[in-house]
């Protein structure tokens, strides 16, 4: 391998969220010196989800099919939506084993400043996918970050004003933290209170 590989690998390994260069490094010399086998696992699954993984149609969540498992799955509650801003907020709550209804992922939420509107973030394809006649209660799921708090607002005025009952999930869900990084437990106590 030359240096040029090596600094390619380095550079490619920044590109995680939280990876500095010196954590980059160290994890390129370590796949390098002692796991060639796990680093070529590694490039080949990241090849295979990059070609092989889109969106599902009908939620925006991570899918190899055209609709993804949640979304084809019959014995869903199709009468709930549950909006969320990451595929990581969505398998959070699926984890917690409260909810049994269907997801919209938003892929973002509203960041004026980071150039994120709701037109970003798809909201005119929620507000359509709300409207289908079947869904009668919306919960917010955003996280409580201000981001978060303000897309909720953003999607409560909007969604409210088509008739629809809006709620969001209660705050048990400490302010400022994203749904991945919190406990079920916790999750699941503020989907069963929300209001």
């Amino acid at each position: 391998m030359t240096d040029s590989a090596l600094q390619g690998l380095i550079e490619a390994l920044r590109v995680l969220p939280g990876v500095g260069a010196k954590s980059a490094q160290r994890m390129a010399y370590h796949l390098l010196q002692h796991d060639r086998a796990g680093a070529a696992q590694l490039a080949r699954a990241l090849e295979r989800a990059a070609d092989g993984v889109g969106h599902c149609q009908r939620c925006h969540t991570f899918s190899e099919a055209a609709l993804c498992a949640l979304c084809a799955d019959e014995t869903r509650d199709a009468a709930q939506l549950c909006v969320v801003e990451t595929p990581a907020d969505q398998a959070a709550l699926e984890r917690t084993g409260s909810y049994r209804g269907c997801y919209y992922v938003l892929m973002g939420r509203i960041s004026p400043l980071d150039g994120q509107g709701p037109r970003q973030i798809g909201v005119e394809s929620l507000l359509a996918r709300a409207s289908d006649g079947v869904v009668r209660e919306v919960i917010l799921a955003t996280n409580f970050t201000a981001e978060g708090e303000a897309t909720a607002h953003v999607l409560t005025q909007a969604l409210t004003a088509r008739g629809l009952l809006v709620t969001r999930l209660a705050r048990g869900v400490p302010a400022g933290s994203e749904l991945e990084y919190v406990d079920l437990s916790t999750i699941a106590h503020a989907l069963v209170a929300r209001r």
